[in-house]
């Protein structure tokens, strides 16, 4: 695959899907425009709040505010509808021709974006995925049952799916925006096994992955979206996609 060098018409669209996160978006915003700024790169960031009782949606605005509208743009939605939609209602917003998603609860941080960026241009990959797994990638702020739930579920999906990539349940991707718009027009899953499906997925046609290692850290203001069956639906959908790919 040959390397392709950065254009001046390439954009970034940040899908930052917000659901009760008014202390953590505040942060998250200051690091992404600081990161992206930094690097010079040309982007937007759009917030995708479902809803939030706890006046997520009022802090954005005062973000909007500060960074301005061109920076910040504020698609909302009336109540909480799922992640899969929310990319789907951001992509429609989207300008850019590649798509960035991640978690705004500040477990992903922003600094690897570069690095993402980096890693796409070097073979053109169609995703590149944020990894725990190999080289420098790692968790911080989790006790020894959650570590060992996701790398015995990492295991188990290894072999039984092989994917082409290490981290399957991560959500701090980077897409090419039509490569994106196929993935989630194909994929089933709800909630928590979403981002799994999509790397199945991508596999299934073909498309290529690069992997950038990343460090996730637990989150710190608010609590976790992750309830008590997330292990069964896990593995529902485990094997459902081994059934069906």
């Amino acid at each position: 695959m040959a390397a392709r060098s950065v254009g001046s018409s390439d954009k970034y669209s940040i899908l930052l899907p917000t659901y009760n996160e008014k202390d953590n978006l505040p942060i998250i915003i200051w690091l992404l425009v600081t990161y992206m700024d930094k690097s010079g790169f040309n982007y937007e960031i759009i917030v995708i709040d479902d809803g939030s009782p706890d006046g997520t949606l009022d802090v954005a605005k005062q973000l909007q505010n500060i960074y301005g509208e061109s920076k910040i743009l504020l698609r909302p939605r009336p109540k909480k509808l799922g992640l899969g939609t929310a990319y789907i209602h951001g992509m429609k917003h989207a300008s850019g021709n590649f798509i960035i998603i991640m978690d705004a609860d500040l477990s992903h941080h922003p600094k690897f974006i570069p690095e993402f960026i980096e890693k796409q241009k070097l073979c053109n990959y169609d995703l590149v995925s944020g990894t725990r797994y190999i080289g420098s990638g790692g968790v911080y702020g989790w006790d020894l049952k959650r570590k060992l739930v996701s790398r015995g579920a990492n295991f188990l999906t290894q072999l039984l799916l092989r994917p082409g990539a290490s981290d399957l349940t991560g959500s701090f991707r980077l897409y090419k925006k039509d490569v994106l718009e196929k993935l989630v027009e194909s994929c089933v899953s709800k909630g928590y096994v979403f981002q799994m499906e999509m790397i199945i997925r991508a596999r299934q046609f073909g498309y290529s992955i690069g992997e950038v290692p990343i460090t996730f850290v637990d989150r710190v203001y608010g609590e976790s979206k992750l309830g008590g069956s997330e292990i069964f639906q896990f593995a529902k959908a485990l094997l459902y996609l081994f059934a069906t790919t």
